[in-house]
């Protein structure tokens, strides 16, 4: 595990991979969880990159900087760790507000990275009225009043069932993410609407969606895969964190799509 001391935060990241020439690859997790969320697919990956991943600002064990946060806040953090590291390029795979950050990076610095994986998100994710009533809510009863509801959109009973252990880990790092680091997050949901500059999106890209995901179906993702210049789209079994649910069908695809 590494922190960078960056102007008002310090995120904390980790890089896994032991062959210094194989290609970078960052992962960008979801609103509510930590860089463990990936632990699944680093398992098979780093055999074949080196892998830099991280804990969101007000998430995991990263500082959480006064909210409220934009998306080019997130999206710049990234850039900050691809410096301090001397990545000049990196394929990127981000889940849910992960997924806008890539959105945003393919579109404001799409020539720092070379293949783009997004997961379970939307060009726009929800209403700003309903982001502000989550934040109240969350500012209100914290977020240990949300972890019912959280399990249900996030997995399928019979996941939940299989994998209760799996499923409590998540649900932990959720409780553990500060009120400071989740509402700044929701604030940059509620003004993320990229819809119109995805178009510019020139990175071969992959939309994975959850075939059972409310929070962003399947037609999220078709739609984002329709309007980039080099998209698909392909979907898995499972609810919201499907890189957990499908996580062996999840690492086939993100491994032909970023070998081939």
């Amino acid at each position: 595990m590494h922190y960078l001391d960056l102007p008002g935060h310090r995120p904390r990241y980790r890089v896994d991979g032991d062959d210094s020439a194989a290609p970078w690859l960052v992962f960008c997790n979801s609103l509510g969880t930590d860089l463990h969320m990936w632990d699944a697919q680093v398992a098979v990956l780093s055999r074949h990159f080196r892998i830099l991943r991280y804990d969101r600002r007000g998430h995991g064990q990263s500082s959480a900087p006064p909210p409220p946060y934009s998306l080019a806040d997130l999206g710049n953090d990234v850039i900050s760790l691809l410096d301090a590291r001397e990545i000049e390029r990196a394929h990127f795979c981000g889940l849910s507000i992960g997924g806008l950050t890539g959105q945003w990076l393919a579109i404001n610095a799409g020539q720092r990275l070379d293949k783009v994986i997004i997961c379970a998100t939307a060009a726009k994710i929800g209403t700003a009225e309903g982001w502000a009533a989550r934040m109240d809510d969350v500012r209100a009863n914290g977020l240990t009043a949300l972890t019912a509801a959280t399990s249900e959109r996030w997995f399928t009973p019979a996941f939940k069932a299989a994998e209760p252990g799996v499923v409590g880990a998540v649900l932990e790092s959720f409780v553990a993410t500060s009120v400071d680091g989740y509402t700044g997050c929701c604030a940059a949901l509620a003004g993320a609407d990229l819809r119109e500059e995805i178009k510019r999106i020139a990175n071969p890209l992959l939309a994975i969606s959850g075939d059972g995901d409310s929070v962003c179906p399947p037609s999220d993702l078709e739609y984002i895969a329709a309007r980039v210049q080099r998209g698909r789209h392909l979907s898995l079994h499972g609810r919201h964190i499907v890189n957990i649910e499908s996580s062996q069908a999840f690492n086939a695809a993100l491994l032909d799509f970023l070998r081939n």
